[in-house]
């Protein structure tokens, strides 16, 4: 099955309800959708959410990366040979780790299709859904109560809190949510980078009683020692976030006990096939692993699905990145009910876009 074409494309939305967090608001996501065509009648799909400010790339260099770099490299080349093509991108593409996830997503789907198999049993078949946490950004306290109520009508179990812009802030939200909420919801929270080591340690003595399952990436990405630090002196697991983007910082976390947890997202590892090998060295150092998202079409969080359900050690899903987009052209390829995610029966990644998309 040799590959004939790669073409990609931008696809602009709006987010029905923007959000803030520590070091930004965002209203509206570009991703760029990507095809390889092969000179069978396969089609492979993935797709990248660049992001500057965690990628370093934009949807315009994602373009100029597809169409300049990877398409002369990949023309010609057997589409089932996933790890040949992807180390053959390695370098060509170090700096754009969300295109190497989508190339890595639509060679998965190829695969997957010329199995006639869903991807995750492919990858190993270990569970075949999972339930996601849902996520409140920074808000007032009032408007925090009241979306974590829409969000238990709707079946959602798990809520992650967005903060860090004010330690004592964040306390009385967070302990004012479990106050609401009682004790049969899961609560996490995600400082963003925002918290010094002093504060970090201030925020968990000060929402013990809410018994938070999870404090996400409290300091800067740039200290992973501090990180270490917070996670020695505090009871809460701390989850490395931020301070995940590849292979070496995973080994790195796990050598030096810098976070109890890891996030494995797919756009900053560079797709699934790394993102096994991340999680494979958080298995070995007894780390768990909760595959998270950014702001992404269903079709890349599908992908993320996929890599969650063929492992044990992915315990938990933050993957609701694509709950709020308008506009989202591959919204079919998995299903949400009463919080839980169950991808669909089709082969591969299981989107076939309409004729003409």
């Amino acid at each position: 099955m040799r590959i004939t074409k790669v073409t990609a494309w931008e696809v602009p939305m709006r987010l029905v309800e923007p959000y803030v967090i520590a070091y930004e608001s965002v209203d509206r996501v570009t991703n760029v959708f990507l095809r390889i065509e092969t000179d069978t009648r396969l089609v492979g799909y993935g797709c990248a959410a660049p992001d500057l400010a965690v990628t370093g790339e934009t949807p315009e260099g994602a373009l100029l990366a597809i169409g300049g770099t990877a398409e002369p490299l990949l023309r010609g080349c057997d589409a089932l040979r996933h790890v040949r093509l992807m180390e053959l991108l390695r370098e060509p593409l170090a700096a754009s780790s969300s295109v190497r996830a989508a190339i890595d997503m639509a060679l998965f789907d190829l695969l997957g299709k010329a199995a006639g198999l869903p991807l995750w049993k492919l990858l190993g078949g270990y569970r075949d859904r999972i339930r996601t946490s849902i996520t409140i950004g920074i808000l007032p306290q009032d408007e925090t109560l009241e979306r974590a109520r829409q969000f238990m009508a709707q079946g959602f179990r798990c809520l992650k809190l967005k903060g860090g812009r004010d330690v004592e802030a964040d306390i009385e939200r967070v302990l004012a949510v479990r106050a609401a909420v009682g004790d049969g919801i899961e609560l996490r929270f995600d400082a963003n980078q925002g918290y010094s080591f002093e504060q970090s340690v201030r925020f968990v003595e000060g929402v013990r009683r809410a018994k938070l399952e999870i404090v996400e990436q409290p300091t800067p990405k740039g200290e992973p020692d501090l990180l270490g630090r917070v996670t020695a002196a505090v009871a809460l697991p701390i989850m490395a976030d931020e301070s995940l983007m590849t292979l070496r910082d995973a080994f790195r976390i796990a050598r030096k006990n810098l976070a109890d947890m890891v996030n494995v997202k797919l756009m900053k590892v560079g797709g699934i096939a790394e993102a096994l090998r991340v999680n494979a060295v958080a298995r070995a150092a007894g780390l768990e692993v909760m595959v998270g998202c950014m702001d992404e079409s269903a079709l890349a969080i599908a992908a993320g699905l996929h890599f969650a359900l063929a492992r044990p050690n992915v315990r938990y899903a933050d993957l609701d990145g694509h709950l709020d987009l308008e506009g989202d052209p591959a919204a079919g390829c998995l299903t949400l009910r009463n919080g839980t995610l169950f991808p669909n029966t089709l082969p591969g990644l299981g989107w076939e876009p309409d004729a003409g998309s």
